[in-house]
């Protein structure tokens, strides 16, 4: 089947746009919001799926769900990264950083089932995933402006019942994100300040004598709760660093010959600045492993730092923050890790995701390769990512998406690559263009 393919050269959005509408002739109109998602208005019902080829990344993109009930009773349900009928399909690629480029794809045949069949995945609902994941993204975004990576890495984390390391440089808004991400889940909070001498009974809790009753009584320390933001995590010492392994892997502490579970959900959120290096402590290999992600925040762009001093030119004490509202409960992503499970993924992506990790094990750039617990996080966080965005199968995007961050704290460079400038994020990009994508 002939395709032709039409590249809408413009913006995305400005920042002071709320969406933008793109007219399509007799073919409707389709309309970019302030997140990137795409969707159409007046179009006939949507029968047939298609294949497409993304010309963004040079990878290709599967169209496999139909979306007519998305049209004919969804309409208002926003975030899905394409949509196609029998004629045309708009598409924007799903997560690629380097571009907000739409594209139109026009086509010179009808589809019909012989040609193309519909792959339709009738399984969990992953509908209340999408909308809860929207209204954190919007809840945490009255006060933080850009970021939008970011966000939607701590909120497929938190869905998928992992944890995040935020690394930047001072001044960049990851502690307010983490406080913001926090006061958006209806749980408990707790702040530890990592500092040299901190020891591990300051973090976990210790036994304490009672006199009235000559017992020794355990007072939990403040990793007891369901969002821990650890801040400063790399300023505290190899000892109280280990103290965490227990708590972030098996949910427990162990003091004493007692054991103590956490309360679900357990979410621990870190900090770290990687510019200043005395009186910091390097990581362990074994506690980076236990971050889901590591998320490297960077400076924001021009206009995004033009909209942050728009909006708090008359706040100064951050009055705005009170602004940000609970609007998710324990159950609620007790929920979405639930039908975030159920999301399809074919056999063919998670030999992708295995050949993915299994090539920092043999790559000659690499002297520590990622574990099989990395494989793990890209298929968890792919199915969180694809239910995020509205889909309930999962496709290479979404592995090729959550990828970098999954792997990125758990390699290590060879010393002569680190000597001639390389990084992790050079190597993860070449290790995606070596493995084949699934078709």
């Amino acid at each position: 089947m002939n395709t032709s393919i039409f590249h809408l050269n413009e913006p995305f959005l400005t920042p002071d746009q709320n969406e933008k509408q793109i007219n399509l002739g007799n073919c409707g109109v389709a309309t970019t919001h302030n997140r990137g998602w795409n969707t159409i208005a007046n179009l006939p019902t949507l029968q047939y799926s298609t294949r497409i080829i993304d010309k963004a990344d040079n990878s290709t993109a599967f169209v496999q769900q139909t979306l007519e009930n998305l049209i004919t009773k969804n309409t208002n349900s926003k975030p899905i990264a394409y949509l196609c009928t029998r004629k045309f399909c708009v598409v924007r690629p799903t997560h690629t950083h380097h571009t907000k480029k739409t594209f139109l794809f026009m086509f010179e045949e009808n589809i019909t089932p012989q040609e193309e069949a519909p792959i339709m995945h009738h399984g969990v609902d992953i509908t209340p995933v999408r909308e809860r994941a929207e209204l954190v993204r919007a809840e945490i975004g009255k006060v933080i402006v850009g970021q939008d990576d970011m966000l939607e890495l701590l909120v497929t984390a938190i869905f998928a019942g992992g944890h995040v390391l935020l690394e930047g440089v001072p001044g960049i808004a990851k502690t307010l994100a983490a406080k913001m991400l926090a006061q958006s889940v209806d749980a408990q909070f707790s702040r530890i300040q990592f500092t040299p001498d901190l020891m591990p009974a300051d973090v976990v809790g210790t036994p304490v004598y009672n006199m009235k009753t000559a017992e020794f009584n355990f007072k939990q320390g403040p990793i007891f709760s369901n969002i821990v933001l650890i801040d400063e995590i790399n300023r505290a010492p190899a000892k109280t660093q280990s103290a965490l392994f227990e708590v972030m892997e098996e949910l427990q502490v162990t003091v004493d010959g007692h054991t103590y579970k956490m309360e679900e959900p357990f979410f621990v959120l870190a900090t770290q600045n990687p510019i200043e290096q005395e009186g910091t402590y390097k990581l362990p290999e074994a506690q980076l492993d236990r971050f889901l992600f590591k998320i490297i925040m960077n400076y924001p762009a021009l206009t995004e730092e033009q909209l942050i001093l728009r909006r708090f030119v008359n706040d100064f004490s951050g009055e705005i923050r009170k602004t940000v509202m609970p609007i998710l409960s324990p159950s609620d992503i007790a929920d979405c890790r639930k039908r975030a499970e159920q999301v399809f993924i074919r056999p063919e992506l998670l030999d992708y995701i295995a050949a993915l990790v299994h090539q920092t094990r043999e790559s000659t750039d690499l002297f520590l390769g990622a574990s099989p617990r990395a494989s793990l996080a890209i298929m968890k966080t792919a199915k969180v990512s694809a239910a995020i965005d509205g889909r309930n199968f999962v496709t290479p995007d979404d592995i090729r998406f959550v990828c970098f961050p999954v792997l990125n704290h758990r390699i290590i460079l060879t010393p002569e690559r680190e000597m001639e400038g390389y990084t992790t994020k050079e190597v993860i990009d070449d290790i995606l263009k070596k493995i084949e994508v699934p078709r």
